[in-house]
C-alpha cells in the first residue's frame, strides 16, 4: 500500500507511527486527566443532588444568581433551571480549565518539547514529515478531547443527570479543548522554549476566565469574547445549545492552519519570536549556583506573585458578600467548616487553604526544574566544575523554598488587602499573612516529596509529586461531600494542618509535618548522591 506522494506526503510522512509513540507515552498521564475531569463533575453532581431540592431551585437561582461574587466565580446563572444545570453552574468552568490544561500539555509535551531535549531531530533523521510531530501531536489532543467528552457523558449520566445535557456537556469541554489544543500549537512556533508558550497559553487561560466572570457577572457581551464562555454559553443541563459550539471549532481550525503555516516558517529548534542575546560574559551573579539557580526561576516566580496576589486580592474583596450570600441560602453554610456562627472566617480559611496548594503547584513545577536541567545536559557542565552535587540541588531548593515563602506572603497580603477594603480594618493584612503561613509546612511536604522523588527515583519524580498534588487538590476542593477513608485522608499533609483562623494554631502538628519535610529532603539528597546524573 502506498503512502501519499508530493510535498504533503514528504511533510506528513511517519505522522501515524508518531501518534501510535504518543498514545504509548501518555499511557499514564492521559487517564489521570481523563479520571480527574470526570471526578469534578461525577462529584460535584452527587453532591448538588443530594444538597439541593428541585423544588427550591427558583429560590436558589434567585440567591445564587443575585450575587455577582458566586457569579463570577461560577457561571452563567441562566443554568439554575434544573439540577444538572446547577452542577454545571458550580463546577463547569473548572472542568474546562482542567481540558485546557490537559491539551497544552499534550500538545507541548509530544512538538516542542521533544525539540529542546533533542528527541526529535533523531526523529527527524527517520523518514518523518516536517509537519508530522505537529500534526500528531494535535492528532492526539483531539482524540484526548473526544475521550474526555465520552468520560463526561458517561459520568453524567451514571450519577443520574439527563442523557442529552451530559453528552452536550461533553461535546462543550471537547471543543474548548481543540481550541486550546491549536492555541498551544501556535504558541510552540511562537516561541523559543516550551515554558514561554506555556505561560503564553496560561495567559490566554487567565484572561479567559476573567473575561467570563466578567461577562456572567456585569456585561454579558464579555463572556462571548471568552473561550471558556463560548462553551458554558451552550447551557449544558439547561438549554442544551451546540450553536455556540462553532465559535471554539472554527477559531480552532484558524488556529490549527495558522500553527502549521509558522512551523513552515521557522527554524527547526528556533521559535518565530528570537530569544534576545544576553551579554558576552556572565555576571558575577551567574557564577555560583545560587545564582545560577535564581537566573532560572526569577521569571516564574514574578509571574505566579503577581498572579496569585491579584487572585487572592478578588477572594478578599469578596468576603462580605459570602457573608450575606450564606445568610440568605442557609443550606449551603454546611459546606464551610466554620459553620453559620463564623462564616467569613470559614470562607477564609479555606480560600486561603486552597490558594496555597496553588503556591505548592508552582513549587512542585519549580523543584522538577531540577530534572530538566538533568535531562537536558545542562547540569553536568556545571558538576563538572567544582560545585558539589549537593550545593547544585541545594541552591535550586533555597530559591524554590523562598519563591514558594513569597507566593504565602502574597496570598496573605492580597486577602487582607481585599478583606480590609471590604471591612475597612487595616489589621487584617497582618492577620491573613499569619493565616496563609500556617499552610507552609503543608506546602513543604509537596516540594520535599519532589526533592526526594528526584533523588531516589527522577524518572518517578513528575508523576509522584503531581500525583500528590493533584490528590490534595481534590481533598481539599470537596472533602466536606466525598467520602474519602480516613487512612486515604491521612496521605494529605492538609489532613493534619489547623484550619485557621477557624480552629486553634498549635505547634504540635505543624512541628510533625517540618520534621517529615526534612526526612524527605535528607532521603533526596542522599540519593543524588549516591545515582547516576542523568540516569535513573
Amino acid at each position: 500500500m502506498s503512502g501519499p506522494t508530493g510535498a504533503a506526503g514528504r511533510t506528513l510522512a511517519g505522522s501515524g507511527r508518531l501518534l501510535r509513540f504518543m498514545l504509548r507515552r501518555e499511557r499514564l498521564a492521559l487517564p489521570i486527566w481523563l479520571a480527574v475531569i470526570g471526578a469534578l463533575l461525577g462529584t460535584q453532581s452527587r453532591a448538588s443532588q443530594a444538597v439541593y431540592d428541585p423544588a427550591h431551585l427558583d429560590q436558589l437561582r434567585e440567591t445564587l444568581g443575585g450575587n455577582p461574587a458566586v457569579v463570577a466565580l461560577a457561571g452563567p446563572p441562566e443554568l439554575i433551571v434544573t439540577i444538572g444545570g446547577e452542577v454545571a453552574f458550580e463546577v463547569f468552568g473548572y472542568v474546562l480549565i482542567v481540558v485546557a490544561l490537559m491539551n497544552m500539555f499534550l500538545v507541548g509535551r509530544n512538538s516542542r518539547a521533544d525539540e529542546e531535549t533533542g528527541r526529535a531531530e533523531l526523529i527527524r533523521s527517520t523518514r518523518v514529515g516536517r509537519r508530522a510531530p505537529l500534526l500528531a501531536a494535535l492528532t492526539l489532543a483531539c482524540l484526548s478531547n473526544v475521550a474526555a467528552a465520552g468520560v463526561l457523558a458517561t459520568v453524567g449520566v451514571a450519577t443520574g443527570l439527563p442523557v442529552w445535557g451530559s453528552v452536550v456537556c461533553g461535546l462543550a469541554a471537547a471543543a474548548a479543548g481543540l481550541f486550546f489544543a491549536a492555541l498551544a500549537g501556535v504558541a510552540m512556533q511562537v516561541f523559543d522554549h516550551s515554558r514561554a508558550a506555556y505561560g503564553a497559553v496560561l495567559a490566554v487561560l487567565g484572561a479567559a476566565y476573567l473575561l467570563r466572570a466578567a461577562g456572567d457577572a456585569a456585561v454579558t457581551a464579555l463572556a462571548w469574547l471568552s473561550p471558556i464562555g463560548w462553551s458554558q454559553r451552550t447551557l449544558p443541563f439547561a438549554a442544551n445549545r451546540l450553536w455556540p459550539l462553532a465559535l471554539p471549532i472554527v477559531t480552532g481550525a484558524l488556529l490549527t492552519w495558522a500553527a502549521v503555516a509558522l512551523l513552515d516558517r521557522r527554524d527547526f529548534g528556533a521559535g518565530l519570536v528570537a530569544t534576545r542575546p544576553g551579554p558576552a560574559s556572565a555576571s558575577r551573579a551567574l557564577r555560583t549556583p545560587l545564582g545560577l539557580a535564581w537566573r532560572l526561576h526569577r521569571g516564574p516566580i514574578v509571574g505566579w506573585l503577581i498572579g496569585l496576589f491579584l487572585l487572592s486580592l478578588t477572594f478578599g474583596s469578596l468576603s462580605s458578600e459570602i457573608e450575606q450570600f450564606f445568610e440568605e441560602n442557609p443550606a449551603a453554610v454546611a459546606l464551610l467548616s466554620g459553620g453559620a456562627e463564623d462564616v467569613v472566617n470559614g470562607y477564609l480559611g479555606f480560600t486561603t487553604v486552597l490558594l496555597s496548594v496553588f503556591a505548592g503547584v508552582y513549587g512542585v513545577s519549580a523543584m522538577l526544574r531540577a530534572r530538566s536541567e538533568e535531562t537536558g545536559g545542562r547540569a553536568e557542565p556545571v558538576l563538572a566544575t567544582r560545585t558539589s552535587r549537593w550545593r547544585w540541588l541545594g541552591s535550586h531548593v533555597a530559591v524554590v523554598g523562598v519563591g514558594t515563602a513569597a507566593l504565602l506572603v502574597a496570598i496573605g497580603g492580597g486577602m487582607g488587602a481585599g478583606h480590609a477594603a471590604a471591612t475597612g480594618d487595616p489589621g487584617q493584612m497582618p492577620r491573613l499573612i499569619g493565616v496563609a503561613f500556617v499552610n507552609a509546612p503543608a506546602v513543604a511536604v509537596l516540594v520535599a516529596l519532589a526533592v526526594f522523588a528526584f533523588g531516589l527515583a527522577p524518572r518517578l519524580a513528575a508523576a509522584a509529586a503531581w500525583t500528590l498534588v493533584g490528590f490534595v487538590l481534590f481533598l481539599v476542593i470537596f472533602d466536606d461531600i466525598v467520602d474519602v477513608p480516613e487512612w486515604l485522608r491521612q496521605v494529605s499533609p492538609y489532613t493534619h494542618t489547623p484550619l485557621a483562623p477557624v480552629d486553634p494554631v498549635t505547634a504540635t502538628p505543624l512541628v510533625a509535618l517540618s520534621a517529615v519535610v526534612a526526612v524527605l529532603l535528607v532521603a533526596g539528597f542522599a540519593g543524588l548522591r549516591r545515582r547516576d546524573i542523568g540516569r535513573s
